[in-house]
């Protein structure tokens, strides 16, 4: 029985978290498609250490495995890459009735996602998430795209995989600062819906699996209340709006997402307590646990370089600016919050690390 079904418009899939579990993706694929035929999407970090373990299990049950290793890191979100694939696809003989396999990060469920939802008006694709970001939460919800050179996952799909592997046990051959990356957003699971976990990370928890778990938790509920982002999924994006601006003006470069993401959660949080939003001391006890992680919490970047791509962004409904603040750690809300008010705030903030 699978750990957690995902229940959504577009169809239910289970979510599978167990150690070890890589080795039974044959089995989880052949009940997801009636073809036999697997086409493996990873990337040049990921290629080394776990695509022949997922080739040997999808083997095992009888499938042909074509395969496609796209170069590590954000630049692989392109359009040029994007119809690579397509090209791929095409020379392997990848039809509606086969699976394509997401073995990596986020930027490889992305990328792959979004070409299983275009090719062929849509095939069928398989979620493996190998980092902890990705296995917390990109790989879960459905959004999946490609950067545009003026924004951050710009042209996308709402498409939902069959199946999520996800295998705590591949996280043993990350370094501690890509692990980092993904405490940043199990962090973000805390601030926004759960207090006890935030608080088990204080102490100094290192359940992995159980942290895992209900991060996956409160995501798929998130998602299934919220499928297409226009209202609580909106949420999720705690730390992401001011993050995704910094990523932005950095060019893609030269910090991580989840580096971005732990100094947005700080700066959001500063924010919400200027405003009155946010419980006194709460952005105190954010930095104090990202320090924990060594993650970076402030950034030198000028606030309106920052506030100008916030701006350009997509987060904005009816043309009103929605901001996640938290009330306080295990609380949040999107609240419609005026321009230049908002930049007011943030500039108030902004330089007192």
């Amino acid at each position: 029985m699978p750990d957690i079904m995902a229940n959504t418009n577009n169809g239910n899939y289970p979510i599978f978290i167990q150690s070890g579990k890589l080795d039974r993706l044959g089995e989880i694929a052949a009940s997801c498609v009636k073809g036999r035929k697997a086409f493996v999407v990873t990337d040049s970090n990921v290629a080394p250490l776990y695509l022949v373990r997922a080739v040997d299990a999808l083997k095992k049950e009888g499938f042909s495995t074509p395969s496609c290793t796209v170069p590590a890191g954000e630049s692989s979100k392109s359009r040029d890459i994007l119809f690579m694939l397509f090209e791929q696809f095409n020379a392997a003989g990848v039809s509606r009735a086969d699976v394509i396999v997401a073995l990596g990060g986020g930027v490889i469920g992305d990328l792959t996602g979004f070409a299983a939802a275009s090719y062929m008006r849509g095939c069928p694709f398989i979620q493996v998430p190998t980092t902890l970001l990705a296995q917390v939460d990109s790989s879960i919800g459905g959004k999946t795209g490609i950067d545009l050179p003026f924004g951050k996952n710009l042209v996308g799909a709402f498409y939902q995989p069959r199946a999520v592997l996800i295998d705590p046990s591949v996280l043993s051959t990350l370094t501690r600062s890509v692990t980092a990356e993904g405490m940043a957003e199990v962090i973000k699971y805390g601030c926004i819906r759960d207090r006890l976990l935030f608080e088990s990370i204080e102490k100094g928890m290192s359940d992995l699996e159980w942290m895992i778990e209900r991060c996956v938790r409160i995501k798929t509920t998130v998602v299934q209340n919220d499928e297409y982002d226009t209202g609580e999924r909106m949420l999720l994006n705690f730390g992401h709006t001011i993050g995704h601006a910094i990523e932005k003006v950095s060019g893609y470069s030269g910090i991580s997402h989840g580096e971005a993401v732990a100094i947005g959660m700080v700066y959001a949080a500063k924010t919400g307590e200027s405003f009155g939003h946010t419980e006194k001391g709460t952005a105190e006890r954010i930095r104090k646990l990202l320090k924990k992680w060594q993650l970076p919490v402030q950034t030198h970047i000028p606030v309106e370089e920052i506030f100008d791509a916030m701006m350009s962004d997509k987060k904005r409904l009816t043309g009103k600016f929605f901001f996640v603040f938290l009330s306080r750690i295990g609380e949040a809300s999107a609240i419609p919050t005026e321009k230049d008010s908002l930049f007011e705030r943030m500039k108030g903030v902004w330089d007192d690390e």
